[in-house]
């Protein structure tokens, strides 16, 4: 499980940073959006990079993709 692996810091920070994107992005509250969004910010946080700010931007990345994509 994604709790086991991250301290309840970093995971505070992951769900702020996913609700912060969601919340700002078209289609925001959509499971696949939201999921879209996650996989970048867990992939963030597993390399490292544990910052909110940091945490952030690799959602809105991730957004980016996808409307790029569409």
């Amino acid at each position: 499980m994604i709790e086991e692996r991250f301290d309840s810091r970093t995971l505070f920070a992951m769900n702020a940073a996913l609700d912060r994107v969601c919340a700002d992005a078209p289609h925001g509250e959509e499971h696949d959006t939201r999921r879209r969004v996650a996989r970048y910010i867990i992939k963030c946080a597993k390399s490292g990079r544990t910052t909110l700010s940091e945490l952030t931007e690799a959602g809105r990345q991730a957004l980016a993709k996808a409307t790029a994509a569409a």
